[in-house]
């Protein structure tokens, strides 16, 4: 009885305190970045929460959630039929998702449960992705735990089911896939026929926004775009780039960033903090955030609309009460504070210091973009470019490809969001600009403002 009076208690708050009942995305007019129904731009900002419904009270989501409002984060990724065993390992209040593991019979008190996370979430203004299942439950392929329960028969109606669910909550953002490539054409049309399910139940394609998580696959596949990007449900393309170092981000995301119709791109899936490098940690360490914050940036630099980070202690909620998955050294709380996380915000708040609506790749102004463990990338507006030097060094431009006589420049750090007002130079000509410092872990973004627009110092600060 205690469960469901703070089931009933949680839901008259959300409903008291949720005023952004018209915040629904939608791809921009340039089909290049999110806009909310409004048309305000919305940076993707993401978090894999992936274990959220299934281990956590509500008490709990609500330190998780609070901390990542806190940090800068709007999107949370998470599982409705999660990976460790959902179907028949019970929830924080020992519910069991599905009677029988038949998806059209869902248990009513485990989804009560999901109604309560996703309602407090739209309290601090925050959008679940939702994954209507993990796809070890389509099929698990050489890991998972399963057991498979969709088909071609039953993926229509559950995700009729849990689409007109959800039809009414304003912070939804659709995610199919979950963590698998489709083997073949049957996998394929489980997926399709899920989505045309979610479509109708929540009334419509205009109300479901949508996107497919898949496993990291080659670099000409071009993550989600490989199977789905002629689907008109597929409203963004979505990759996972993996847990390893080096896996050229900015290649994998040309692919499904250039071809047409032109559609958004995200990486769900980059490399985590504290995650062992490639799944070896013995011999290549655990990430640090500064591979996580490298592989935001040329993310961003390479033409996404926003970037999912993600902590290996954190996506599977991880205690002492609970088995360790691919060793996790802290305690999710602990780890929701680890430095990478707290870098974030400087991402999100440099992107979106400059119009983001025009804004295009630059990829002729750089003279020679590679280094051998340095990456140097540009974007650019109609008055401002920005440049990221992932290691520091030095780097020459061909100026003169946008309008404007002078530019004021920075170097603004993304560490710590500061930044450091430096020279007025000629647009024109060929320059080369030297970062403040160089090495491993010292990246910098250049930022190149036309003098006439008078743009803020793109210093952070806590306004």
């Amino acid at each position: 009885m205690k469960y469901y009076k703070k089931i009933i208690i949680i839901f008259f708050i959300c409903v008291l305190f949720n005023e952004n009942t018209d915040a629904q995305l939608r791809v921009s007019d340039n089909h290049r970045y999110l806009v909310q129904s409004d048309g305000t731009p919305f940076f993707w900002l993401g978090d894999t929460g992936w274990e959220l419904f299934h281990r956590l009270t509500v008490k709990e989501a609500n330190v998780y959630l609070k901390a990542r409002k806190s940090q800068g984060f709007n999107v949370i990724q998470a599982v409705a039929l999660a990976e460790f065993d959902s179907l028949h390992s019970p929830n924080a209040y020992g519910v069991i998702s599905l009677e029988n593991d038949d998806p059209l019979k869902p248990r009513e008190a485990y989804f009560a449960h999901v109604d309560s996370i996703i309602d407090l979430a739209a309290t601090y203004d925050l959008y679940i992705g939702l994954l209507p299942t993990w796809g070890d439950k389509i099929f698990k392929d050489k890991w998972g735990i399963g057991p498979e329960i969709f088909n071609t028969n039953n993926a229509y109606a559950y995700g009729q089911w849990i689409g007109n669910r959800y039809k009414d909550k304003w912070n939804i953002i659709w995610i199919l896939g979950g963590d698998r490539t489709p083997r073949n054409d049957n996998d394929v049309e489980i997926w399709r026929r899920m989505a045309a399910g979610v479509q109708d139940g929540v009334g419509g394609k205009d109300k479901a926004f949508m996107t497919f998580h898949p496993q990291p696959n080659k670099v000409e596949d071009g993550g989600s775009s490989k199977w789905f990007h002629q689907d008109e449900w597929l409203d963004m393309n979505m990759f996972q780039t993996g847990h390893c170092r080096e896996n050229n981000v900015w290649e994998r995301i040309a692919v499904a960033y250039n071809k047409t119709p032109t559609k958004p791109v995200i990486d769900g899936e980059p490399i985590y903090e504290d995650h062992p490098v490639c799944f070896n940690e013995r011999d290549l360490g655990t990430s640090s955030a500064y591979d996580v914050r490298r592989n935001a940036y040329l993310d961003i630099f390479s033409g996404t609309c926003g970037h999912t980070y993600g902590c290996h202690d954190v996506w599977q909620f991880y205690d002492t009460s609970k088995t360790p998955i691919n060793g996790p050294h802290y305690a999710w709380k602990v780890a929701l504070n680890l430095p990478g996380a707290n870098q974030m915000k400087y991402l999100k708040h440099i992107s979106s210091s400059r119009p983001i609506q025009d804004r295009v790749l630059n990829t002729t102004m750089i003279i020679d973009p590679l280094y051998e463990h340095n990456r140097v990338l540009s974007i650019r507006g109609k008055d401002y470019i920005m440049v990221y030097s992932s290691e520091g060094y030095s780097f020459e431009l061909k100026l003169g490809n946008i309008n404007g006589k002078k530019l004021q420049t920075y170097w603004y750090d993304p560490k710590n969001g500061k930044s450091i007002k430096s020279d007025i130079v000629e647009n024109k000509g060929i320059k080369r600009f030297i970062p403040p410092n160089k090495g491993y872990g010292k990246d910098w973004v250049l930022v190149l403002d036309v003098i006439e627009r008078n743009y803020a110092d793109p210093a952070y600060s806590i306004l």
